[in-house]
């Protein structure tokens, strides 16, 4: 078993909280601020957490976006999954990227720019502006889903099977006020803007 919650160094999120309600109740009062240009921007948040993991990792990666026929969209990328690690009673807990702020960008250093030219604020306005989301992720010590109703996660981590795979996927469902869903035009337009990425499109 790993050291308590409480020990573990927080870098993009703080390991020790689930759920800032807070947080989510003010993008979802503001979605014009948080996420300029409607759900569009929203993929763009998703996209650049797969190419900060390619980054990391020093490697091109390979990010699918699908825009699926009931209107939802996913992002799927081939990286090491969102960190996942067993605290002092053995459960799985994962970083709170989704329904807590991102420290790099709603604190200091001031926001970096997405490649529509607004400020980058974390997956948790893809969260909190989408009726329902749902992540899952997958390592070499395990894979599990979460499922999110407006940034809120109302189910536990899932375990689901393992596939031989690592990498992260998020699908989502934009809320109306994110505006209309992109098309795979708009993700092309953007693709090259994510260096570390080779971006492929369905549907």
């Amino acid at each position: 078993m790993d050291s308590p919650r409480l020990e573990w160094t927080n870098t993009t999120h703080d390991w020790t909280s689930t759920v800032d309600h807070d947080h989510l109740a003010d993008i979802r009062r503001d979605p014009a601020r948080y996420s300029p240009g409607g759900a569009l921007h929203l993929l763009l948040e998703i996209m650049a957490y797969a190419d900060d993991e390619a980054a990391y990792a020093g490697r091109h990666g390979v990010c699918t976006v699908t825009l699926h026929s009931d209107g939802s969209i996913s992002v799927a990328d081939d990286g090491r999954g969102t960190d996942t690690r067993l605290d002092e009673h053995g459960q799985p807990i994962r970083k709170p990227v989704m329904a807590t702020r991102d420290l790099r960008f709603f604190d200091d250093p001031p926001a970096l720019a997405l490649p529509d030219g607004a400020p980058r604020r974390g997956m948790s306005v893809v969260a909190a502006l989408s009726e329902w989301l749902v992540h899952t992720n997958r390592r070499r010590g395990g894979a599990w889903s979460q499922r999110y109703e407006h940034g809120v996660p109302v189910t536990d981590l899932v375990p689901v099977d393992d596939d031989g795979t690592t990498g992260t996927t998020v699908r989502f469902w934009p809320s109306p006020a994110a505006g209309s869903r992109p098309t795979a035009a708009d993700v092309r337009r953007y693709a090259a803007d994510y260096p570390h990425l080779d971006v492929l499109v369905v549907g």
